[in-house]
């Protein structure tokens, strides 16, 4: 579900930006390829939705920003650290701690969007399978039949 970064080509000066711009950009990126990623469940506009916000909230991307963190070099990293300290207000409803972490993720995938999208997209590929086997992992533990493909 990667097609539409893979393709693209790096655009512009992201280290010319502002941290609090790149995750500005990055949620924007991270909104539209979890859209993409449900556009085909067949599921009511609501649903559609619900669905989208859940992965799109501080929360969800805090975890995926430690589901990737060993992946990060030490630019990468430093980048979400300057993010992170930037974040000065937070929503009443959030932690400080998981909201600044998902400010950080924003702005990884927004510095990646522009300067290296072929990597942004590999990172969104190992995102994807974890959440796959996770999903898969959750509906089997629920007793609701998920058929991997193995044998019988």
């Amino acid at each position: 579900m990667n097609y539409w970064i893979q393709n693209l080509a790096p655009h512009g000066s992201p280290d010319e930006i502002g941290v609090i711009q790149l995750a500005w950009l990055g949620d924007s990126v991270w909104e539209l390829h979890q859209r993409l990623r449900h556009i085909h469940i067949p599921l009511k506009s609501r649903d559609l939705h619900l669905s989208v916000v859940n992965e799109v909230k501080a929360q969800a991307q805090s975890k995926s920003l430690d589901e990737i963190e060993h992946l990060l070099n030490s630019f990468e990293i430093n980048l979400i650290r300057r993010a992170r300290n930037k974040t000065k207000r937070f929503p009443k409803s959030s932690d400080p701690a998981i909201y600044s972490r998902a400010t950080g993720f924003e702005a990884l995938v927004g510095w990646l969007f522009l300067k290296d999208p072929k990597r942004l997209s590999k990172i969104f590929e190992y995102l994807e399978c974890k959440y796959c086997l996770l999903y898969t992992s959750d509906a089997a533990d629920e007793g609701l039949g998920v058929d991997l493909g193995g044998r019988r």
